[in-house]
């Protein structure tokens, strides 16, 4: 079984924080939110899962929440990861 586990970009980690609605539940800094990235793909791929390493397009995940009436939070973030195919 493969999966889509959302990738941020280091140089896009600002305008990100600015872009979400549940900043406070994010990491800080991009150097402790991909330290837990990797976490969760080891994790993930110890359960034999197949990872894919999606990398978000900003303006994407913006338009795809506007689209939906969603706010753009931990459970729409992985909604978009999860419907691309």
């Amino acid at each position: 079984m493969e999966v889509n586990l959302a990738y941020y970009r280091k140089k896009d980690w600002k305008k990100f924080l600015e872009l979400i609605d549940d900043r406070e539940s994010m990491h800080d800094t991009w150097k402790e939110w991909h330290k837990s990235y990797l976490i969760a793909k080891r994790s993930l791929t110890s359960k034999g899962l197949v990872v894919n390493d999606f990398v978000v397009d900003l303006n994407e995940l913006k338009k795809y929440c506007s689209n939906r009436g969603l706010k753009i939070d931990g459970k729409a973030r992985s909604q978009f990861v999860s419907d691309i195919k």
